[in-house]
């Protein structure tokens, strides 16, 4: 009699590939997941560590130890090249060999990728902050371009280090600018007295408002804090030009910065395209409301990589907790079917969304229907995010972080650490 139990492949250990693995937590299959980190990362707090708020390991969680209990979850470390969706299988590259590893369900959960709108000479002189590596990089660099400077004699050249620029509007575009602005003027400049050196802060989107999902009053809500921060906020014109030492706007303003972070919009995951599906213009595939990929038996799709049609119209919001309530509706429903039972729709417990803008201040809209703004949205912030954080020592240190930073005005991990030279800059899946 063949006892052997059903295979599952997860590809991707952020949230959606997280929750789907923790569903099928000692169930009757095996399960495989698949990262080419061997962490968990808590993205909301990615800018956080970009700003010297707090260190790397604080917002990432190994996943071997995640589910180091549940014996029927393997992890490997490793990227996905090649689905072999008639055979079951996926090819994956494990340092420098080559492995297939068959599957008899498979879960897509690999995310997204920051998108320049076709403008993809933008990325060069661009800063991203996507994953752990990119906010160590924008940390370093932005503290190496203060140190140098403290010793420049050209004023041009010495602006452009000290002015930083944000794109895009939404949440993480304010929280990065808020953060930034008061890491420049709450920390560094009590450092760099000798120097006198002045910084800017300027946000940037074409849209006239910011945070699009918002409802108006937060809208405007956001922007009045951004700029009681100090935060420079120019709307309704898109960049045009991005170089090494400036960039212009469609109105023909020039900036003169020495860095531009990139958070503008995302796409789906490259990973999709290896489906030999149609794709939307956002690079995501279109999956059923079971979460499964239509004509690809045997395959579901979760998280910011899926279009799926909302009842009311368009597709479901790029955000975490669709990715998290998508990844365990797939688990679920393979059980369903390795059951013999129906599967379910998916159905999206909307609770609203917030953003940080910095020191007691946010906006939030709870439930989609309760307005806050400034102090209590902020605790609220504070609240979610700590709680949701992986790992109880990892809570107890960004707690203690917070508290630090909140009474003392400080940061303590102002450390440039030296990555090695970027030949250039890996798309993420």
């Amino acid at each position: 009699m063949n006892t052997k139990q059903p295979r599952v492949i997860i590809v991707g250990a952020g949230f959606g590939g997280l929750f789907a693995a923790r569903a099928l937590a000692n169930k009757p299959v095996d399960v495989l997941l698949i990262d080419r980190n061997n962490f968990h990362t808590f993205t909301p707090l990615l800018y956080q560590v970009a700003t010297c708020a707090l260190d790397p390991s604080e917002i990432a969680y190994p996943v071997r130890t995640i589910f180091r209990k549940n014996k029927n979850i393997r992890s490997l470390l490793g990227m996905v090249t090649d689905i072999d969706y008639t055979k079951k299988s996926v090819t994956i590259q494990i340092g420098a060999q080559t492995v297939q590893e068959a599957y008899d369900y498979l879960i897509l959960a690999s995310g997204s990728v920051p998108t320049y709108f076709g403008q993809d000479a933008f990325r060069e002189n661009s800063l991203e902050l996507r994953t752990l590596s990119d906010a160590v990089e924008l940390r370093n660099h932005v503290l190496t371009l203060f140190e140098e400077a403290a010793w420049e004699e050209d004023e041009a050249v010495q602006e452009a280090m000290t002015t930083i620029v944000v794109v895009g509007g939404g949440p993480t575009g304010l929280e990065t600018a808020g953060a930034i602005y008061e890491l420049y003027n709450h920390v560094l400049n009590r450092e760099y007295l000798h120097h006198e050196l002045e910084t800017r802060v300027i946000l940037i989107e074409m849209q006239p408002f910011l945070l699009a999902p918002y409802p108006d009053k937060l809208q405007q809500a956001a922007l009045e804090q951004l700029r009681s921060l100090g935060v420079e906020v120019q709307l309704g014109s898109p960049v045009k030009e991005v170089t090494a030492d400036h960039v212009t706007l469609a109105d023909r303003t020039m900036i003169r910065t020495k860095t531009l972070v990139w958070a503008a919009g995302v796409k789906g995951s490259p990973l999709a395209e290896m489906l030999d599906v149609p794709l939307n213009r956002a690079g995501q595939v279109s999956i059923l409301p079971t979460t499964e990929v239509p004509d690809r038996p045997g395959i579901y799709a979760v998280g910011d990589m899926t279009y799926l049609e909302r009842p009311s119209g368009g597709g479901y919001p790029m955000m975490i907790p669709v990715a998290q309530q998508q990844g365990e509706l797939a688990a679920e429903n393979i059980l369903a079917e390795i059951g013999g039972q129906e599967k379910r729709p998916f159905r999206y417990h909307d609770r609203g969304i917030m953003a940080t803008i910095g020191r007691r201040r946010a906006v939030a809209w709870i439930y989609n229907k309760i307005p806050m703004r400034g102090y209590l949205a902020w605790l609220a912030w504070l609240a979610l995010h700590l709680v949701t954080l992986l790992g109880f020592r990892n809570r107890l240190n960004v707690f203690i972080n917070w508290m630090w930073n909140y009474f003392t005005y400080d940061r303590s991990v102002r450390i440039i650490l030296e990555q090695g030279p970027q030949e250039g800059k890996a798309s993420n899946l």
